[in-house]
């Protein structure tokens, strides 16, 4: 069977489907993260999903349901705790990194009844997405496209210079805390695809490959989704012709992509010298 043949399967499907969603959030999101300087949040969020998770297992519930609500919470708490005087920032998110972990752990061990597999969150199979959660990535990736689209302006100036954006009248909290959700959303969304070891990955690889061409924002979002879409494909492929997960195919591509955008611009560089 070849990879044309494929495209006849549902579950392909569903992965090039969930593929260009989550490069579209990813691409959305992760061009504020990477502009901001959140990566290191934005890490510490993703691996305190994983108390979600297990709660989730413990609880009867979703477990993804669980992770999106779980990181929510740990989003806008590193959110608040950074902001105080008495707490440094990586102190914020250490707490709810190691708690998240932690909790995970201790509930999916307690849950009742057959645990599912845990190295499904934590790396992650696009071979395994289900409508269920294609729906929840639709929604994600359609909030943050109106969102961007009404507020682009603001998002700007707060990702570049905060202070700026305070002078202008402009509601930062409250931005601050609402790109924090999308933020945990987005990284919720993507679990099934490239789980929570990998997920920072896609929110900040395809960034610095675009950041090489171009230093204007909405550029940087237009390339980053082809990108990160360009980096799914070429991970499938290389996931089904060297039969390795998915996930971390997806990652080990994009990181070749930028690889080899980064020598070819130092290559020009050097010959134009």
């Amino acid at each position: 069977m070849d990879l044309i043949d494929l495209l006849h399967y549902t579950f392909f499907q569903r992965a090039l489907l969930g593929s260009l969603l989550a490069s579209i959030a990813c691409g959305l999101i992760g061009t504020y993260i990477v502009t901001r300087r959140l990566v290191f949040i934005s890490g510490g969020i993703t691996h305190a999903s994983f108390g979600g998770v297990g709660l989730g297992l413990y609880t009867g519930i979703s477990p993804i349901l669980a992770a999106a609500v779980f990181s929510v919470l740990s989003a806008f708490g590193v959110e608040w705790l950074s902001k105080r005087q008495e707490m440094r920032e990586d102190s914020a998110i250490a707490v709810f990194w190691t708690l998240g972990m932690a909790l995970g752990i201790f509930f999916s061990f307690l849950a009742p009844g057959f645990t599912p597999d845990l190295s499904a969150f934590l790396f992650g199979n696009i071979l395994t997405i289900s409508t269920g959660d294609i729906w929840f990535l639709s929604i994600v990736s359609v909030a943050l496209i109106f969102f961007f689209i009404f507020f682009i302006h603001p998002i700007i100036y707060i990702a570049f210079d905060r202070e700026f954006a305070c002078s202008q009248g402009i509601p930062v909290r409250l931005f601050e805390y609402l790109l924090m959700m999308f933020i945990a959303l987005t990284i919720v969304a993507c679990l099934r695809m490239i789980g929570i070891v990998l997920a920072i990955s896609l929110l900040t690889i395809p960034q610095m490959t675009a950041n090489l061409f171009t230093h204007n924002f909405k550029h940087i979002i237009w390339l980053s989704i082809l990108i990160g879409f360009g980096g799914c494909i070429g991970g499938l492929a290389i996931s089904y012709l060297m039969q390795v997960p998915s996930g971390a195919s997806i990652i080990f591509f994009s990181i070749l992509i930028y690889a080899l955008c980064k020598i070819t611009q130092e290559i020009g560089r050097k010959i134009k010298t």
